[in-house]
């Protein structure tokens, strides 16, 4: 039996959305996706082992990062190591001082009488080249200091500290001492400052 046509059948049929229910799919339209998210892994993947590896370079202390070999990953190469730290000069030998024409001033800063006469002719017989000889303005400094005016007798500095067996090398202006390069002020932690005894509850303690 022929189906009668009516009104309805003179309209084109259309893709896209038909009431509830969705057109046509596009061709290729599933693979574009997958292809978006296989980039996005590789990116994120990618991202992830370099900063672990940069981790592992900075905590390691060979400074070796992770062991793989990817072309697409950069190469950051070996993490810097610190220079070392040279350590001061010392100059042990007081005949380098003879030699420099060094003015060394020995300075008491304690209450021990005579003191600065005591360490100064010590220093002098080992050779130290000790001229000046007084006392401080202070006699409670605490700590015995070497101060030198040229950087270059920084060196002969520490030497007399290692001699004297106490204290340490400082810098100091050309003003506050005229006419003397290196200036020794011995402070209360000089051996032989008599150390106060410990009282009953700290000795207790």
């Amino acid at each position: 039996m022929a189906r009668t046509r009516d009104r309805f059948d003179a309209i084109a049929r259309e893709p896209g959305r038909i009431g509830s229910h969705r057109g046509p799919m596009r061709r290729g339209g599933g693979w574009v996706g997958l292809l978006l998210f296989v980039v996005g892994l590789a990116i994120i993947t990618s991202v992830g082992l370099v900063v672990v590896d940069r981790i592992v370079r900075d905590t390691s202390p060979s400074g070796q990062g992770l062991d793989f070999d990817f072309p697409f990953l950069p190469d950051l190469g070996p993490s810097a190591t610190p220079t070392p730290t040279e350590a001061p000069v010392v100059t042990n030998d007081p005949a380098q001082a003879v030699a420099r024409g060094v003015r060394i001033m020995v300075m008491n800063g304690t209450p021990v009488a005579g003191l600065q006469n005591t360490v100064g002719d010590e220093l002098a017989t080992a050779g130290w080249p000790i001229g000046t000889r007084t006392t401080a303005g202070d006699r409670q400094v605490l700590d015995t200091v070497v101060y030198y005016v040229d950087p270059a007798n920084a060196d002969l500095a520490r030497g007399l500290v290692e001699a004297i067996g106490a204290g340490e090398a400082r810098a100091i202006a050309p003003n506050i001492y005229p006419d003397q390069d290196i200036v020794v002020v011995l402070g209360m932690d000089h051996p032989a400052v008599p150390q106060p005894e410990p009282s009953a509850t700290e000795a207790a303690g």
